[in-house]
């Protein structure tokens, strides 16, 4: 699989590259938002690793326009461990976020754990079995990855945003706690993680609902989690 490392910094480039080669990932290399987004239009990626705080355009614009035509999984690199900076990469599309500095085990373990997600869409690999999803008029058909609402296509899902979806709707009716989305969609523990899966969420709100401040479909219950509404289909 091939993965894009950006970062300004071509030594934390060139450290990335080593952590990721023994890994069997092939590493394409950018120094600024410019370079990354002319490298995904010439090159097939699976993957970005991308720095918040670079010149010509920075990570978080980039990451902005690399989500208006691409779905791969994107994670934020940045020196930077501020909650809100963790949200704002969140926010703007972003799978998961990475503070320098950090441990190479875990950047490649992460880096794997997205890659198997990605594969698991069948963005790469198509499933075989007929999954198809329904609450009221938002379906999921799994086998080709196709969100709708009413007929119509859902677009721009993240790959992260789309296995929250399909987790709660498989589910529907049942309230998980965010700890519980977290765990079962990042398979990993839990720690401060209420504005990780809430930022996601929102994300999936403004997607599918008519109106995201009273939702039909994703609902929050009060003190203990989310869930998707079971309703009979249309």
């Amino acid at each position: 699989m091939n993965i894009l490392v950006c970062d300004d910094d071509k030594e934390i480039v060139d450290a990335i590259e080593i952590y990721l080669l023994p890994e069997g990932y092939q590493v394409f290399k950018a120094y600024d938002g410019i370079q990354a987004i002319a490298i995904l239009k010439k090159e097939e990626i699976h993957l970005l690793l991308i720095d918040v705080m670079m010149p010509r355009m920075d990570g978080i614009r980039a990451t902005l326009k690399i989500r208006e035509q691409y779905n791969i999984p994107i994670i934020i690199l940045s020196a930077k461990t501020e909650d809100t900076d963790k949200v704002v990469g969140l926010n703007v599309g972003a799978d998961d976020y990475i503070a320098k500095p950090f441990n190479s085990l875990e950047l490649v373990a992460r880096v794997k754990s997205q890659l198997r997600r990605y594969t698991k869409l069948g963005t790469i690999c198509a499933k075989e079995e007929n999954n198809i999803y329904q609450t009221g008029g938002l379906m999921i058909n799994d086998d080709t990855k196709q969100v709708t609402v009413d007929g119509e296509e859902v677009q721009k899902l993240t790959p992260m945003q789309y296995n929250v979806l399909l987790f709660l709707l498989k589910n529907k009716g049942r309230v998980f706690s965010i700890e519980q989305i977290y765990e079962h969609i990042w398979n990993e523990d839990a720690v401060n993680v209420d504005n990780t899966v809430a930022v996601h969420i929102r994300h999936i709100r403004e997607k599918i609902e008519i109106n995201p401040k009273d939702p039909q479909y994703l609902k929050v219950v009060w003190g203990v989690g989310y869930k998707v509404e079971d309703i009979p289909p249309r």
